[in-house]
Order: structure tokens, then C-alpha cells, then sequence
């Protein structure tokens, strides 16, 4: 899988679960992508929400996480 890095502050290889939120909540086929921290300034909720969004589509089955 190709790494990808945060559009906005650079962090490298952002994880999976960083990667999946994009897809899910941005676009699929997302062009850029956010690290945690500037997704949560970007969409204006704290990084707890996105964390437990997270654990919420991966017990739905989701398989972008």
C-alpha cells in the first residue's frame, strides 16, 4: 500500500486508521489526506470523537479500518 502523508502539517506514513477516516468521511477516492490532529481541526471536533468513530465503523464491519 502506497504511504500517505497528512496535506496540511506533513506527518509520514499516517496510519491506517487515518487513511480509512478520510475515505469514509471525505471521499473515497480522497486525493489528500489528514494526520488525526488536522482532521479534527478541519471538520471542527476533537480528536476523541474521530477515535471513537473510528471504533464505531470497524464494529460495524467497515473495511476501510
Amino acid at each position: 500500500m502506497e504511504k500517505k502523508n497528512c496535506y496540511v502539517c506533513g506527518k509520514q506514513d499516517l496510519s491506517k486508521n487515518e487513511i480509512g477516516l478520510i475515505k469514509k468521511l471525505i471521499d473515497k477516492d480522497a486525493k489528500r489526506y489528514y494526520c488525526i490532529d488536522c482532521l479534527s481541526e478541519f471538520l471542527e471536533v476533537d480528536t476523541e470523537f474521530l477515535l471513537a468513530k473510528v471504533e464505531e465503523f470497524k464494529e460495524q464491519g467497515c473495511i476501510l479500518f
